[in-house]
This record gives structure tokens, C-alpha cells and sequence, in this order.
């Protein structure tokens, strides 16, 4: 995954100029676009000339091979909200890694859900049904793990962390997924593993360092009451001399400690002073 992820970005940076600018805002206006002709025709023809369908690619209608991806995954008043969001993600996305890597990012992952509609065709003769949910999903993923503690309004009320819908929504699409391939009908798991493919392959080693990271932070987490009560003790009997700085952790003064240096911690609610041991190492305060 890393040895493809590198050669993606060596070559996105010898060619600066390669890429897509603005993929998802075409991508976005593109599905609109269809979704309002589409109203226009109640048949239902036009959806279906643009629909993905190995048979009719091999006959010469190669269009197929790209219109599936401007295919509309909702109706109505949800679809604007999913293309604005769909946008959103992808334009942060291009803004990180630049036109050219986003462009192979997104190429990629459609590329891998051709491949697995063709194989299914040539191998059990099934027309596969393709759609760009997985894909926008898998878009969205790396989009959670670049920025994990960015927070969304959701149904436009409920604040909730990026990490945490991530979550949710692989959920959602994984579970059911293995109950239908355990049940017989194991097609349905291909795309998902296919987004997910194209997840690691560009996001792999972020969510590897994030894990650890948290990993790390979780094994240093002060103790209050520890830490206090530690101080505490070696302080009982001696009178509180005047003090200007005082860690709100292990209690120790500038007045005790005058070689010790002391930061006030701009997370915490209200203003709370903490050593230079404690600083980066405290549960924050709220109020």
C-alpha cells in the first residue's frame, strides 16, 4: 500500500500540473444536472443509457465505463445536501493533497469497481449494478482520518465528531453487507471492499499513526488525584509561602519550585496554570 502511495505522490509532484481542479465540484453539478433531466423523463430511459453494463460497454457504449459515476445515490431534498457535503469533503481533500493526487485517489477507487463488475460479468456472466455511494464513502474515510476531531452538525442539530460518523457509517455498510455475503448473496461485499482498498492504499499509514498516537496519549493520562495527593504529602507540615504560579495538577509552586517553568493551557475553560511536566499532559478542564 505504502509502495503505491509513494509512487502516486513522486509522480503528482513531477507532474504538478496533472489532475482534475475542482473533481468534485464537475462531479457534484454533473449528478444535479442529471438527477433535474432525469424529473424530465418518467420512463426512465435516460438513467439507463448512462447506467453501467458490461454487455452494452462491449457493444461500443464505453460512456458507461464513467456516466455510472454521476449516477444519483438519493432523491430529492437529500441529494443536495449529500452533493454539498460530497463537495465539501472533496475540495478539502484536493486543498491537502493537491488536484493531482485527489484525482488519482478518486479515479482509483472507480477503477476498482469497474474491475470487480467486469470480473463478476466474465466470470458468473452478472451485471453488477454500480453506484457512486461506496466510492463518496471511501472519499469521506480519508476524509475522517485526516481530520478526526472536526465536528458536523448532524441532521443539522446534533454536533458529533468526524471519527465517530465515520465509525457509525462503516458500520452501516459493512455489517449488513457480511450478513447478505453470509447469506448467499456475497456480490454485495465487493464494493465495499473495494472502497476500502482504495481507503488504505491513500490513507493507510494516517490512520496507523493516528491509532498509535491515541494510543500513546491514553497511557500518559494524569492522575488528579495521584498526582495531588503525592504532592500533598511532601508538603504536610510546611506552611503555603505566597505564590504567583501554581500547577493545577501536582499543586507545586513557583515560590517551592523557582527553577520550574509554568504555561497556562488554552483548551482548558477558564484559566488554569500547569508545570512544564504537566502541561502537555492533563485531562482538560470544562466547565
Amino acid at each position: 500500500m505504502n509502495f503505491l502511495r509513494k509512487h502516486v505522490e513522486r509522480f503528482c509532484y513531477r507532474h504538478p500540473r496533472f489532475g482534475v481542479p475542482k473533481l468534485m465540484l464537475a462531479l457534484a453539478l454533473a449528478t444535479a444536472a442529471v438527477y433535474l433531466i432525469s424529473m424530465m423523463d418518467p420512463s426512465g430511459a435516460f438513467l439507463a443509457a448512462l447506467a453501467f453494463e458490461p454487455g452494452r460497454i462491449l457493444r461500443g457504449e464505453v460512456w458507461r465505463l464513467i456516466s455510472w459515476m454521476i449516477l444519483p445515490s438519493t432523491w430529492s431534498f437529500w441529494l443536495l445536501i449529500a452533493l454539498y457535503f460530497y463537495y465539501f469533503i472533496g475540495s478539502t481533500l484536493e486543498n491537502v493533497w493537491g488536484a493531482g493526487r485527489f484525482t488519482v485517489f478518486y479515479l482509483l477507487g472507480a477503477l476498482l469497481h469497474v474491475i470487480v463488475a467486469f470480473l463478476l460479468y466474465f466470470i458468473f456472466g452478472w451485471s453488477l449494478y454500480l453506484h457512486p455511494y461506496y466510492l463518496n464513502m471511501s472519499m469521506f474515510f480519508a476524509f475522517a482520518t485526516l481530520f478526526p476531531e472536526q465536528r458536523v452538525l448532524l441532521f443539522f442539530i446534533l454536533p458529533i465528531k468526524v471519527k465517530w460518523l465515520a465509525i457509525a457509517d462503516a458500520l452501516l455498510i459493512f455489517v449488513p453487507a457480511i450478513v447478505q455475503a453470509f447469506a448467499g448473496n456475497w456480490p454485495i461485499l465487493l464494493m465495499p471492499v473495494a472502497a476500502v482498498v482504495n481507503y488504505f492504499v491513500f490513507c493507510g499509514s494516517d490512520l496507523k499513526r493516528y491509532l498509535s498516537r491515541g494510543a500513546a496519549a491514553a497511557s500518559n493520562v494524569v492522575s488528579f488525584k495521584k498526582a495531588s495527593a503525592a504532592v500533598r504529602k511532601q508538603a504536610a507540615g510546611k506552611e503555603e509561602q505566597p505564590y504567583r504560579h501554581k500547577c493545577s495538577v501536582c499543586g507545586r509552586t513557583d515560590t517551592d519550585h523557582p527553577d520550574l517553568e509554568f504555561r497556562y493551557c488554552s483548551r482548558c475553560e477558564g484559566y488554569h496554570c500547569f508545570c512544564s511536566e504537566h502541561i502537555n499532559n492533563h485531562v482538560h478542564f470544562t466547565r
